[in-house]
């Protein structure tokens, strides 16, 4: 064999020798497991969904608190607007514990003005919150009346209300109390 020969052959087995290191260096590296991939991925997903639904539930559990309050506390502005009306109640009754026969007059005076001045603090506070008083002129309305009797009447027509034994009154669009009437003949 010649030189040239020798050569060519050492060059080649040192190609093939350095296919096989390249070779067994791939090899050498690991790839991940598609398994062991997918289930660590199922487990962040699984982990992720626990998290959320912990989330939700926390979630629920907060609204209906909230809503448990808002239901509980719904009155509580209108039920302040009446403190002061029962404060007015309160001072009229601490008025008449202090009359007299001396100033007794003064004291009913007194006392018939501070009355209106109540009545209309609690017309304000029912019209504030939406309660009105049922309209009672005119013809009897089955929707916001109840006849008590009926009576006989010149200045009025059949089915027209003749007199209101109680007022009704409305909170919003419902009736909350109808008012109690009586109707002509």
């Amino acid at each position: 064999m010649s030189q040239e020969d020798k050569n060519l052959e050492s060059s080649q087995a040192e190609e093939i020798i350095e296919d096989d290191k390249v070779e067994v260096e791939i090899e050498d590296i690991k790839l991940p497991d598609p398994l062991e991939v997918a289930l660590a991925e199922a487990a962040d997903y699984k982990d992720k969904y626990y998290r959320a639904h912990a989330d939700f539930d926390n979630s629920k559990k907060r609204l209906e608190r909230e809503k448990s309050n808002a239901v509980s506390y719904a009155n509580e502005s209108f039920a302040k607007d009446i403190l002061a009306v029962m404060d007015s109640f309160d001072n009229a009754l601490s008025a008449i514990d202090g009359a007299d026969i001396e100033n007794g007059a003064d004291i009913l005076t007194q006392m018939r003005d501070g009355v209106k001045l109540t009545h209309e603090q609690l017309a304000k506070v029912l019209e504030k919150n939406s309660i009105k008083e049922v309209n009672c002129d005119g013809e009897f309305d089955p929707e916001v009346h109840q006849a008590i009797m009926q009576v006989e009447s010149d200045n009025h027509e059949v089915g027209d209300v003749v007199q209101v034994m109680q007022k009704g009154y409305t909170i919003k669009d419902r009736i909350l109390r109808p008012a109690m009437v009586s109707t002509c003949k």
